[in-house]
């Protein structure tokens, strides 16, 4: 038998002022938690990264197949940080289109 195990909101993780800390937020809390939370939490850090690059624009295709990547990262090392994951994906993606980063 399977047991199941418990998947933890991300409200869990909020704050007294009822924020969540991105930057602290682990694999092992991502691959945890609900699957709308997942896909909130990514959207939000895809929005953040955009943001950081200064692009106002969403490709939604692009956007679950490294949804999906970061996922896989994480389970696979579910003591990084979310954000180390999200960096280690992006850089991929970047090598395979031959994109440089100065």
């Amino acid at each position: 038998m399977v047991s199941a195990r418990a998947q933890t909101p991300l409200s869990a993780y909020v704050d007294a002022n009822g924020f969540i800390d991105v930057q602290k937020l682990t694999c092992a809390q991502l691959a945890g938690t609900y699957q709308e939370d997942a896909d909130a939490l990514t959207a939000w850090y895809s929005g953040w990264y955009n943001g950081l690059a200064k692009k106002h624009f969403l490709d939604l295709r692009k956007g679950k197949l490294v949804e999906h990547e970061v996922i896989v990262y994480c389970k696979a090392n579910p003591e990084k940080r979310i954000i180390d994951a999200i960096a280690v994906v992006f850089k991929a993606e970047r090598e395979m289109m031959g994109i440089q980063m100065k």
